[in-house]
């Protein structure tokens, strides 16, 4: 039986029994605001050390039904045990313990204080340190994989959940709701089964991460797996242009803060052998990801219809003329949205 870690009765049961605890402890336990595909729980030792637990779950929590597999817990874990022979130091929490049956892990709870920067960002709180950080662990985890990938490559082979829950709620079924982007979006489908040259978080955005003195921690690695550095950067862009899109007041700081990225990003791996081809599948993923975040399975909860359906046209003008590099990409969204 698969026990739930929101009931704190269940959950202390369970982890008296496994010996993760001891038979006398009593923690305190919080659920925490997760995304929508994992249940996720604080447990606060009486020592004043923390973990946070997460447990896969198998439909997510999205008004249209979408359903994967929990077994993905396994890749989380092993992105927790692998991320940090590739990411700066001090981003990636460290994993306690795994049980693939009951599809969760534990691992090291982030100190408080610490801020979401999702949250953040969604203030108008700008940090040039901070945007340039995103940049540069991004390029870390891409660069750095990609001279490791005879010992990563063969454990993120697998990417049965990038398909589930990326590839097909993002791209697939926008096309099928949106069907003037269908060929473009197919086309983008089958480039990113293609290029698989780094490893790809597949989830990187301001909501995975917080802020704790000054540095970024990252986390939510379910996705984790080799295919294209393109993928990240459209993702993670799509973010950074979709608030400055909805905060109109800070819309040109955060279109200087996507070129900041974007450049922070270029000068840490240009030179690499694996770079040729990645700014315009960038380009493309980017402009793919604003329409999906308006159309697909999961559209950003903070854009009104008026913002979804106006983002929606200017990503469907950007496939019809497609700028050529993620500069160029950046100042016609910032115009669009404009006009």
């Amino acid at each position: 039986m698969v026990v739930d870690i929101e009931n704190a009765v269940d959950l202390l049961r369970y982890l008296r029994a496994s010996e993760r605890i001891g038979k006398n402890e009593t923690p305190i336990f919080r659920k925490l605001r997760g995304g929508v595909s994992n249940k996720t729980v604080l447990l606060q030792h009486p020592d004043g050390s923390s973990w946070v637990l997460k447990q896969a779950l198998p439909k997510l929590r999205v008004q249209a039904d979408w359903f994967s597999d929990p077994a993905r817990i396994r890749v989380e874990a092993n992105a927790l045990r692998y991320l940090p022979l590739v990411a700066p130091a001090n981003t990636i929490p460290k994993l306690l313990f795994e049980d693939p049956k009951q599809h969760l892990l534990a691992m090291e709870a982030v100190p408080e204080p610490h801020e979401n920067w999702k949250e953040r960002l969604l203030n108008g709180r700008l940090d040039r340190d901070l945007i340039t950080q995103f940049g540069r662990l991004l390029a870390n985890v891409h660069g750095r994989s990609y001279h490791l990938r005879q010992e990563l490559f063969p454990t993120f082979e697998d990417r049965e959940f990038f398909e589930t829950l990326r590839l097909e709620p993002y791209y697939q079924f926008t096309g099928k709701k949106v069907p003037e982007a269908a060929s473009f979006l197919h086309d983008l489908i089958e480039a990113n089964r293609t290029h698989c040259v780094t490893l790809v978080h597949g989830d990187y955005s301001p909501k995975n991460i917080l802020v704790y003195q000054g540095r970024l921690v990252l986390l939510d690695y379910e996705v984790v797996h080799i295919g294209d550095p393109g993928f990240d950067l459209g993702f993670s862009l799509t973010h950074l242009l979709s608030k400055g899109h909805h905060l109109k007041d800070h819309r040109s700081a955060f279109l200087t803060a996507a070129i900041v990225y974007w450049e922070t990003y270029k000068s840490e791996t240009e030179s690499a052998s694996w770079f040729s081809g990645v700014e315009s599948r960038s380009v493309n993923n980017t402009i793919a990801c604003l329409l999906a975040r308006t159309s697909g399975r999961s559209p950003l909860e903070y854009l009104s219809d008026q913002e979804r359906r106006k983002q929606k046209d200017v990503a469907l003008h950007l496939i019809r003329q497609r700028p050529d590099t993620v500069p160029a990409l950046i100042e016609e969204f910032g115009g669009r949205i404009e006009a």
